[in-house]
């Protein structure tokens, strides 16, 4: 769900986005969209989570990005311990084709 308090928090914190791209293997990309529903649902219902919403690639196929953005650190700490964390996550790999991408940044400007 949106966070209405998004753009005033953004502009007086640091935030941490996470960008997690996934190739997924053909076969299985309606099981793992399956899969992570209830992941994305208990993620974005999290006090620390801004935004938490799976995209796919428009010019690849099979590539889906995990968007995230995070208040701080011990969100995405508490967030990684969560039961819909650790009981999904590490299934992602029975998915995917090649390890995942996964690249944190915080706000420069």
């Amino acid at each position: 769900m949106y966070n209405p308090d998004y753009l005033t928090y953004y502009k007086e914190h640091n935030m941490i986005s996470i960008f997690a791209e996934f190739h997924l293997k053909p076969e299985n990309i309606e099981e793992f969209l399956e899969l992570v529903k209830p992941l994305i649902r208990a993620s974005n219902e999290e006090a620390g989570c801004i935004k938490y919403e799976l995209h796919k690639a428009l010019n690849m196929d099979n590539t889906y990005m995990m968007v995230e953005e995070w208040k701080d650190q011990a969100a995405i700490d508490f967030h990684n311990q969560t039961e819909h964390f650790t009981s999904i996550v590490p299934r992602f790999n029975d998915f995917m084709t090649e390890e995942p991408k996964v690249i944190l940044h915080s706000r420069t400007l």
